[in-house]
C-alpha cells in the first residue's frame, strides 16, 4: 500500500509539473506579444499569488524533513502550478489548473497525516481564492463582478468557518472514516471537489475572466497591426493562434456570464432574457462578426497556402490547445 500511495504521488507530480509547464508555455508567448503590464492590479496579483505558493511550499518542506519525497513532490509541483501560471491572461484552463493543484495538494498531505480536517477548508478556500484571483486577474472591475465575487467570498467564509470549526472540535468527519486510510478512495474525493469547485464557480469564472479574453484578443490584434513588418499580413500569434477569432468568443461569455449571473434571480417568463446571450452568439457567429471578418479574410489571403495551413488547424470560435484542434479542413 505505501509503494502505491508513493506512486500516486510521483504521478500527481509529474501532472502537475506538466500541467505548470504548459501553462507557462502557452500564456508566456501570448504575454509577451501583447506587451506591457496589467497596470494597477500587479501589485494585487502578486500578493494573491505569494500566500498560496508560500504555503504549499512550507509544505513541501515540511513533508520533506518528515521524509516523504514522493508526496513532497506531488505538493511542490502544485505550487509550481501556482507560480507559472501567468496571471495577466488567465482563462479557464488556469483556474482549473490552480483548483486542481490545490486540491490534490491537500490531499497529498491530508493522506500522509490520514486526517480529513483540510477537506472543507480548502474546499470553501478554492472558491475564494478562484474568484477574488479571477477578479484582479481581469483587466476591468464592473460592479457586477466585485459583487458576484463578494458574495462568492461571503458564502464561502460563511460556510467553510462553519464546517472547519465543525471537524476541529469534534476531531473526525464521519464521511472520511474509512477514506482518509485509503489513499487512493481519498485521491477520488480531492478529485471530486475540485471539480465541484470548477463547475459550481464556473459562472463567476465566466463572468470574470470574459472580458479579458475580449480586451485581451482585440489588444494582440491592434499591436500586430501597428507593426509596419506585419502589414498585410494575418495575426496568428497569442490568443489568436488558439482560434480565428477570440475577440467574439470573449464577447459571447461576457453576456452568457451576465446571464448565468442573473438567472439565480430570475422566475418564469424572466428566464426568457436567455435571449440575450442567444441573441448575440448568433448574431456575431453568422450575421455581423465571423461571415463578415471570414469573408474578407478568404479575399485577402485565401490564395496562400500559409493562411490555409492556419485556417486548417486552428479552431474558429473557441481557443482550444492545438491538440484538440481538428486538422480536417
Amino acid at each position: 500500500m505505501q509503494a502505491a500511495f508513493s506512486r500516486l504521488g510521483q504521478l500527481a507530480g509529474q501532472f502537475a509539473a506538466a500541467a505548470g509547464a504548459g501553462v507557462r508555455r502557452q500564456f508566456t508567448h501570448s504575454s509577451s506579444s501583447s506587451g506591457g503590464s496589467i497596470g494597477g492590479h500587479a501589485s494585487l496579483l502578486k500578493m494573491f499569488r505569494v500566500p498560496l505558493r508560500s504555503s504549499l511550499l512550507a509544505a513541501t518542506l515540511g513533508l520533506g524533513a518528515f521524509g516523504r519525497p514522493a508526496a513532497a513532490a506531488s505538493f511542490a509541483s502544485s505550487a509550481a502550478i501556482i507560480d507559472q501560471v501567468t496571471f495577466r491572461e488567465m482563462g479557464l484552463l488556469s483556474w482549473l489548473l490552480v483548483d486542481v493543484a490545490i486540491q490534490w495538494g491537500g490531499w497529498a498531505v491530508s493522506a500522509l497525516l490520514k486526517t480529513e480536517k483540510f477537506y472543507d477548508m480548502l474546499g470553501t478556500g478554492s472558491f475564494a481564492a478562484l474568484s477574488v484571483g479571477s477578479l484582479l486577474a481581469a483587466k476591468s472591475m464592473h460592479a457586477r463582478k466585485i459583487a458576484a465575487t463578494a458574495f462568492v467570498v461571503a458564502w464561502a467564509v460563511r460556510l467553510g468557518g462553519f464546517l472547519v470549526a465543525r471537524v476541529w472540535k469534534t476531531g473526525h468527519d464521519s464521511r472520511f472514516d474509512e477514506a482518509k486510510h485509503k489513499p487512493f478512495t481519498f485521491w477520488i474525493y480531492w478529485t471530486m471537489q475540485a471539480v465541484w469547485v470548477f463547475t459550481t464557480l464556473l459562472p463567476v469564472l465566466l463572468l470574470n475572466s470574459s472580458s479579458t479574453v475580449e480586451a485581451t484578443a482585440d489588444g494582440q490584434k491592434f499591436t500586430f497591426k501597428m507593426e509596419p513588418a506585419n502589414n498585410g499580413k494575418f495575426i496568428d500569434r497569442g490568443l489568436w493562434s488558439y482560434a480565428r477569432y477570440p475577440n467574439y468568443f470573449g464577447e459571447m461569455m461576457v453576456w452568457w456570464g451576465m446571464f448565468i449571473f442573473c438567472a439565480g434571480g430570475l422566475q418564469g417568463p424572466q428566464l426568457a432574457s436567455v435571449a440575450s446571450p442567444v441573441f448575440v452568439m448568433l448574431l456575431l457567429r453568422f450575421v455581423s462578426g465571423v461571415p463578415l471578418q471570414e469573408k474578407q479574410a478568404h479575399a485577402r489571403w485565401g490564395a496562400m497556402q500559409e493562411y490555409q495551413d492556419y485556417v486548417a488547424r486552428t479552431n474558429l470560435l473557441v481557443p482550444l490547445p492545438k491538440c484538440w484542434t481538428s486538422k480536417a479542413s
